[in-house]
């Protein structure tokens, strides 16, 4: 159970002050569904962050968080546009196609990243009863290839969206990532730039599990999101462990210093594979993930002794994750098994 993976920051332990929150949590009764003193201090947390009148529901996990939040902002007939690289696409199964009756619409982009170029061509088309309606653009921060919006790049985004009418939603699985990489707040990078909504990432950063949705205008999810979140069998019964881990994150700015960690051990580990024969780094790392290609049979030794995916078969390509808890250590092993992986 203690060998270390580079699969994905989801394989990461529980931070100790996470875990020791959920322990202090499980002090006597508490009244359940978020009519609770934790819930409130943990929101309370949340608006000092993102200000007195941001709108916070506390989740299990990201789909629930992305499907739910998203629920509120369309009608059947509308459409969200995400790049086709996507979370909300590839890997959540259909649940918001299932869920809602709305429809997204993938856009191909080089680096998994959306500009108000690749949208323009899809806000011409139908505007009658035979094509859904564009209604909200989700973009995730960081992206699925590893790479940031900068902050222009988002706040242009946001403003070519709100002139047309559409709303803008940030899956922040890693937005402590993000932060942490171009050196600001969660805030700074999502309300402050236009973002509508935003998923706020927990389980990918310590806690046991965890999301939170915001809504940074109150209008937009008040009246929906608490009737959202109960079809969407998200509002958890116990809802004070859940909100004790955030409490904690927030607290002290755990949540920079468990991202700051993860992000400085993918700097290591992407020096450490630098000049490592066979080994082709693919993409810009900006955070804590880095792809790369590998021989097949190269990629075959080094998962021997570390678990990996391999990311795009067709390559291939690999991606490699570290966490708040990856170690100097750790990271070293594993740059040596994969230099004896290419070597032999």
């Amino acid at each position: 159970m203690s060998k270390r993976s580079f699969a994905s920051d989801n394989n990461a332990p529980i931070a100790p002050e996470i875990l020791q929150a959920i322990i202090d949590a499980n002090d006597g009764d508490a009244v359940g569904y978020g009519h609770d003193e934790l819930t409130a201090r943990a929101i309370d947390r949340f608006r000092a962050h993102f200000g007195e009148d941001t709108g916070v529901y506390f989740m299990f996990n990201g789909t629930g968080a992305n499907v739910a939040a998203l629920s509120c902002l369309v009608k059947p007939w509308e459409a969200v546009l995400c790049p086709s690289t996507a979370h909300l696409q590839t890997d959540e199964c259909g649940a918001f196609e299932r869920f809602t009756g709305s429809k997204v619409i993938p856009i191909s982009t080089s680096d998994g990243k959306l500009r108000p170029a690749d949208l323009e061509p899809y806000l011409h088309a139908g505007h009658d009863e035979h094509f859904p309606q564009p209604r909200v653009v989700t973009v995730s921060q960081t992206t699925e290839y590893g790479n940031l919006y900068e902050p222009d790049e988002l706040r242009e985004l946001c403003r070519f969206a709100h002139e047309r009418g559409l709303l803008v939603h940030v899956d922040g699985a890693r937005i402590a990532n993000a932060a942490a990489a171009l050196k600001t707040t969660p805030r700074a990078i999502t309300k402050d730039l236009g973002v509508d909504v935003l998923t706020f990432g927990g389980t990918k950063n310590g806690l046991m599990l965890g999301e939170a949705a915001c809504f940074f205008k109150p209008e937009l999810g008040a009246e929906a999101m608490p009737f959202a979140r109960k079809q969407a069998m998200q509002l958890a019964s116990k809802m004070r462990y859940i909100s004790a881990q955030f409490e904690a994150l927030l607290t002290g700015d755990r949540w920079l210093k468990y991202a700051s960690h993860a992000n400085e051990m993918a700097e290591r580990l992407l020096a450490g594979v630098r000049d490592i024969p066979g080994v082709e780094v693919t993409r810009p790392v900006r955070a804590n993930a880095i792809f790369a290609k590998m021989d097949r049979t190269a990629i075959a030794r080094a998962q021997e002794r570390f678990f990996f995916y391999t990311f795009d078969e067709s390559l291939p390509e690999v991606r490699w994750m570290t966490h708040w808890a990856t170690t100097e250590t750790d990271v070293d092993a594993f740059v040596g098994a994969l230099r004896e992986a290419t070597t032999r």
